[in-house]
């Protein structure tokens, strides 16, 4: 039996943008209720308004950078009693840096890349699981990559991140086994979002030759398979889903036309 969302608060990371802007509106379709962080004020609260007066739900924007843990801390404790019992994360914030070899790379990027896709999946996870385990219910939903399954050419650093994510919603599935919660991750291959745009530093030219002569998945293909680990029947956890376009085999096999 497909379970109901409406009412529901969702907790979702990176949600200015590309995936989590997507998962921000298939969940309010569906009547739930959106804790919105990013690091982007005004698009955040574009996005809120228009979520509210499109789909009539709740929804609130916290500008928050999950890299600090001080902040992800104050962020969650300021939650309140409307909106502090999360049923759903949605572990959605990550990214990629630059593009190179092991032993050319920039350390700074290896820092954001780390600090964004493990360290702040772990403290987001780490400040609302224990209300999960209070209430003996919730969804941990993180989002991967096929780039967690496999390596490429020059993706090292961020190949590992993804690699901890899969560790890390593997873990965090048994820590939490024996109660109500479910883990899932949701692990897309070539989707098309900032994410390109942002590894390479703005160059739009670098940016548009990735998605040469394919067709990519979209945020939406993401949110709807986030939508689906949702809204399994009770005792379903969905532990894993990989997809990738038509076009993509693997992280190395492309068809472009």
């Amino acid at each position: 039996m497909k379970l109901s969302l409406k009412n529901k608060i969702v907790f979702i990371t990176g949600a200015s943008s590309g995936i989590g802007r997507a998962c921000a509106h298939e969940f309010a379709k569906e009547g739930a209720n959106l804790i919105l962080c990013a690091r982007r004020a005004e698009k955040l609260q574009q996005l809120s308004e228009e979520l509210k007066d499109k789909y009539g739900i709740k929804a609130l924007s916290i500008l928050l950078d999950v890299r600090s843990y001080e902040k992800v801390k104050n962020a969650v404790n300021s939650l309140g009693d409307e909106w502090n019992k999360v049923d759903i994360i949605i572990n959605n914030a990550g990214l990629a840096r630059g593009l190179s070899k092991i032993y050319e790379g920039d350390i700074t990027m290896w820092n954001e890349m780390i600090d964004t896709n493990i360290k702040g999946l772990l403290y987001i996870t780490r400040e609302l699981i224990p209300g999960m385990i209070k209430r003996n219910s919730g969804h941990v939903i993180n989002i991967g990559s096929t780039a967690g399954h496999e390596t490429y050419p020059m993706g090292n650093v961020y190949a590992a991140t993804k690699f901890a994510v899969k560790a890390l919603s593997q873990s965090i599935r048994i820590d939490v086994l024996g109660t109500n919660i479910r883990v899932s991750s949701v692990d897309p291959g070539m989707v098309e979002t900032e994410f390109s745009l942002v590894r390479f530093s703005g160059d739009e030219q670098r940016t548009k030759k990735v998605y040469e002569g394919v067709t990519p998945l979209t945020p939406e293909d993401i949110a709807d398979a986030a939508i689906y680990c949702a809204t399994r029947s009770q005792n379903v956890n969905v532990n894993e889903i990989i997809i990738t376009p038509l076009c993509q085999a693997s992280s190395n096999h492309i068809n472009r036309k």
